[in-house]
Order: structure tokens, then C-alpha cells, then sequence
């Protein structure tokens, strides 16, 4: 694969800029990530990322409440935030004559959000939240286990073991005060990376960007958090009940960091169970016997920890009991027999494949370098999955195989049919 085009600057006050010129398109994108995500949250207080998440686009000192989506979507442009356990990530992408906008309305919203925070503003995105949080987790069908999981899976004083949109009890009870020492914690120019992607010239780019982002305060005082693993020793077990009419069954496992030498062979492991209905789980599952409507599974890599799940929902008439044994049995299965380097072939082209298509435009270029060098703390640092690739071979799938699935108990949450766990 190509190697990307990029230059790196450090502004005195801290802040990162990363530059990724490319032609292919007159336009800009800008990615802005904060190394603050629902990880960073104290007890009592979560959600508070995800908060701001909304709280940036409602405003500051010299933007209207409506402004930033309004001037970008005036502009051509599109743009978002999200949120996740370890960073906050806004990006916006416009027509390349429009950068110096982009700038102005993130510059103002790090350096002069509290200008034009108050009550106002704080109760209706509260609302806001909690509302998303009635949709996407509580109304949602089995999306209730999500929360169960996470506090099941990770011990309670994890940074893991809540999910980033917080409880309803703790964003009722945050102050005006509380919300404000957040921001002023965590917002701050040597706490974040700006990448910018796109049709420009990079030493202009970056004379804009230290023109509207050098005279920011710095926070201080920010270090990398330590990798937190977890193992568990004991399994677990939770029963949840939903307005659903299929039950379903997720078994979930701890695994390490983010760059930790068994990433790629646990994200291959992942695609080997459930990527194709040529997996294992797929085939077994759904088409050699019908005992589940749909199966899943995934690797998924966090700055302080991992987890290996997979979830699936049962078929009609098939009892959860049976379906979960099954899968245990096919894990098993595999551990005994090994996976065959033709399996590991396949899905490895499929890997390849999906990596150099989620690089296809500039935006996800940009997005990608900036969240690399804020959670794996190198802006190319999301290349080693790919380059690693080649690398793994069936026995180091089947040592990560045993290593977190077969050696180590799972957290198991079922869901049920309202009414049928006291049936």
C-alpha cells in the first residue's frame, strides 16, 4: 500500500497538527480529536464526554447556538462528532476555499466555550442525552445488554465497566460547575490533535492553524494513561429482559490494549468465527443447522483494555440454553483442530481488502491519522495492523484462540422475552 503523504508540527501551546495533502479533490477536511472519553470520567460523573460531544455545537463565546452546523452546511460542508471511551472526535469536511471557517469555529469552541455556556444550554442537551439515551440503549430492542456487558465484563472500578452515555441519575445531578471543570480539564490544545486532509498547501495550512489555534491556553499536566488489562477468573452471568420476541445470547471475553502483539491476530480470529457465512459460526449456525437467526463477533481494541464478543439470536423455537452450548462447542472444536491456513487466507485478503477501502477518501485518511496518533500516540500507528497482517499464521490464531476464549471464562448476558426469565 502506498505510503500517506503527511507532515507533523507540535504548536508551542502544545496542540498537534498533522498535514495530509492531497489533490484528488478541491476539498478540506478537518479532524480535531480530544484524548478525553468516558475513561477519563470520576465516579459520580459520567456521561460527561459524550455531553460535550453536544455541548461544542451549541456555541461559544463568538458563535451563535445554531451557528457551527449552520456556517459549515452553508459552506458545502458536512460535519459531526462521536464519542468513545478514550477520545472525542469532531470533524467537518467543506470546499477547500473554506478551511479558514473550519479554523475560526473549532479555535472559538476549544478557547471560548464557556463564554457562551450556561444553564440554558446545559439542561436542554441534558435532555438531549438523556433522551439518546431512552432511544439508542433502554427503547432499542436488545440493546440493554450493552450496559450489562460492560459492567459485567470489567470490574467496577474499570474504566470500562460504564459505557460514555453516562447514567440518567448522574447527568441530573451535574452543575453548571461540575460540567465547567470538565472542560477546562480536558479541552485544551495539549490534549488534542487537528489533522487536516485535503486539497491545500501545508505551509499555509499550517501559518492558519497557528494563527487561530497558537494563542490557546494550555492545560498541562496531561500524560498517557497506562494500559489497564483485565482477566477474568470467574464466569458471569446476566439475564436482562426486553421487548423482544427472539432471545439472544452474547459471551464476551477481556483481551488487551490497543497494540498489543495479539491485535491482529485476535481481529483475524474475529473475522475466522463470523465475517462471511463461510465462518464458522456462520456456517454452523445458520446453515448447517438453523439455530440462529444471526450471529456476530468482533475484536475490539481499547487504549486500556480489549474484549473479544460475540452475540447471536436464536432462531425461532430454539432455546437459548441450546444455542449458547453450541457455540461453546465450536470454539472448542476449533481450538482441537486448529485453523486451517486456508481459512486464515481468506479472511486475511478479506482484512486487507476492508483496510485499503477504509482509506479511500480523504476525510477517512485524515480521521484515521489524527484518532491514531491520539490513542496509539503515532499518527501512522494505524498501519501496523494492516502491515502485520502477512505476519500471523494459524498458530498464532490458535495460541490467541486458547489464550482468551478457551483459557479464560466468558461473561455471558442473555437477553429474554419480557416475563420469560421468571417463566
Amino acid at each position: 500500500m502506498q505510503r500517506l503523504e503527511l507532515r507533523e508540527h507540535v504548536l508551542s501551546n502544545g496542540l498537534r497538527v498533522l498535514l495530509h495533502p492531497a489533490r484528488s479533490a478541491p476539498v478540506v477536511s478537518l479532524q480535531l480529536c480530544y484524548h478525553v472519553g468516558s475513561a477519563r470520567e470520576l465516579p459520580g460523573k459520567t456521561g460527561f464526554a459524550h455531553l460535550f460531544e453536544h455541548l461544542l455545537f451549541q456555541g461559544s463565546e463568538h458563535v451563535a447556538s445554531d451557528g457551527h452546523f449552520r456556517l459549515i452546511t452553508q459552506a458545502g460542508g458536512t460535519l459531526n462528532g462521536n464519542t468513545s471511551f478514550d477520545r472525542t472526535h469532531y470533524f467537518e469536511t467543506l470546499p477547500a476555499n473554506q478551511l479558514e471557517l473550519a479554523l475560526w469555529l473549532e479555535s472559538d469552541r476549544m478557547g471560548f466555550l464557556l463564554g457562551g455556556l450556561d444553564q440554558r444550554k446545559l439542561d436542554n442537551q441534558r435532555d438531549v442525552v438523556r433522551n439518546e439515551k431512552r432511544q439508542n440503549y433502554e427503547l432499542r430492542p436488545y440493546a440493554k445488554a450493552h450496559e450489562v456487558l460492560a459492567a459485567a465484563l470489567f470490574p467496577s472500578e474499570h474504566p470500562y465497566a460504564h459505557l460514555p452515555i453516562g447514567t440518567h441519575e448522574d447527568l441530573i445531578s451535574a452543575t453548571l460547575d461540575d460540567v465547567r471543570a470538565f472542560f477546562e480539564r480536558w479541552y485544551r490544545p495539549d490534549n488534542a490533535t487537528l489533522a487536516l486532509g485535503g486539497d491545500f498547501d501545508p505551509d499555509h495550512a499550517l501559518e492558519r492553524v497557528a494563527a487561530w489555534f497558537g494563542e490557546l491556553a494550555p492545560g498541562g499536566g496531561f500524560t498517557r494513561p497506562a494500559p489497564q488489562p483485565h482477566r477474568a477468573l470467574v464466569e458471569q452471568r446476566r439475564t436482562v429482559e426486553d421487548k423482544v420476541q427472539l432471545p439472544q445470547v452474547t459471551l464476551a471475553w477481556p483481551t488487551p490494549e490497543l497494540g498489543h502483539a495479539d491485535e491482529t491476530a485476535l481481529t483475524l480470529l474475529a473475522m475466522v468465527l463470523s465475517a462471511t457465512r463461510a465462518s464458522v459460526l456462520d456456517r454452523a449456525l445458520t446453515i448447517d443447522e438453523l439455530l440462529a437467526k444471526n450471529v456476530s463477533c468482533g475484536a475490539w481494541h481499547g487504549e486500556l483494555a480489549g474484549r473479544f464478543v460475540i452475540t447471536a439470536t436464536a432462531a425461532a423455537g430454539v432455546e437459548l440454553a441450546r444455542l449458547e452450548a453450541r457455540i461453546r462447542e465450536l470454539l472448542a472444536n476449533l481450538a482441537r483442530d486448529g485453523v486451517s491456513a486456508a481459512m486464515l487466507e481468506r479472511m486475511r485478503n478479506c482484512a486487507e481488502a476492508q483496510f485499503i477501502r477504509s482509506l479511500d477518501n480523504v476525510s477517512s485518511r485524515a480521521s484515521a491519522l489524527a484518532l491514531s496518533d491520539v490513542l496509539r500516540g503515532a499518527p501512522l500507528g494505524f498501519l501496523s495492523e494492516y502491515e502485520t497482517l502477512r505476519e500471523q499464521t494459524p498458530a498464532h490464531l490458535d495460541a490467541v484462540l486458547r489464550r482468551y476464549l478457551i483459557d479464560q471464562p466468558p461473561t455471558v448476558v442473555s437477553v429474554v422475552p419480557a416475563g420469560a426469565s421468571a417463566a
